[in-house]
This record gives C-alpha cells, sequence and structure tokens, in this order.
C-alpha cells in the first residue's frame, strides 16, 4: 500500500464539465425520495419560483464522480482502489443549479492524514462548482483507504 503523505495535498483532478439532464434529475429525486414535484415537474418548479428543475440535494456529487476516467487519479496516486471506501461528503451551497445548465467541476486533494498507526488513510478532495465563472457549490469528499495488511 502507497502511503500518502502530505506531498499529495494540491495535487488536482483534470477539471471536467457535465450538462444538468432534466429526465436525469427526475430518476434521481425518486430513486432518493424526494417527493416534493419541483424536483421532478418542471411547471411544478416554476411555480415556487424556480427557472427550471432545481437539482436535488447530493445530485453533485453524481454528476462530479462522472469524470472522465474517474480511478485514474487513485491510480496516479498509488492507490489500488480495492482498497478505498467512501467516508464522507459534505456539501457547501452559494446558489441554486438547474436542468440545463452546464456546471464546471475543479477538484484538489487539501487534505491526507493517517489513524490507527497508518491503517486507515484518509484522503480528502475539494471540488468548487461553478456556471459560466459564477460558484455553485463547494463539495468536499473524504476517501479512506485501508491497508488490506492490517
Amino acid at each position: 500500500m502507497t502511503s500518502l503523505d502530505a506531498g499529495v495535498i494540491g495535487t488536482r483532478i483534470p477539471e471536467h464539465s457535465m450538462e444538468v439532464e432534466r429526465g436525469r434529475l427526475a430518476f434521481f429525486a425518486r430513486a432518493t425520495g424526494q417527493d416534493d414535484p419541483i424536483y421532478t415537474d418542471r411547471s411544478a418548479a416554476e411555480q415556487a419560483g424556480h427557472r427550471d428543475i432545481p437539482v436535488p440535494p447530493t445530485f453533485l456529487f453524481c454528476l462530479d464522480m462522472e469524470r472522465p476516467n474517474p480511478s485514474t487519479f487513485y491510480a496516479d496516486l498509488g492507490i489500488d482502489i480495492r482498497t478505498i471506501l467512501h467516508g464522507e461528503q459534505e456539501f457547501t451551497y452559494l446558489q441554486t443549479a438547474y436542468a440545463g445548465d452546464t456546471l464546471h467541476f475543479s477538484t484538489a486533494v487539501t487534505d491526507c492524514y493517517a489513524k490507527k498507526a497508518g491503517a486507515l488513510q484518509f484522503l480528502v478532495r475539494t471540488t468548487e462548482v461553478t456556471r459560466e465563472g459564477q460558484a455553485i457549490a463547494t463539495l468536499r469528499s473524504t476517501t479512506v483507504i485501508r491497508d488490506p495488511r492490517a
């Protein structure tokens, strides 16, 4: 297992952009139990004061995971993807994103640390999400890397 050190802080993942599709928003809303019609019906969203169907909570994380070759990042750091676990995620919303928006994702490693004498390592990534240069949200994700020998 590769031992991470502070040198990985600042490592960037190639930036990518995604268009928010109305059908995917509706599917995600149903799959996550969002029963408010603003997440599935454009008319309901507009009646509630939105310009289109708003992005439901946590959907931005799904879009971020759709970047090209998502596991390449871990391989480049010498991490075997069979040893990773999802630790936590945090969202700070600055503006609402909507169906039809093209969102830009810019990600960097912002922290790394170990626990249990190095048996567990933690890699923290922060992603800035923008639309036409305006900040939409900040996503923070922690990946746990377990030492298979522990």
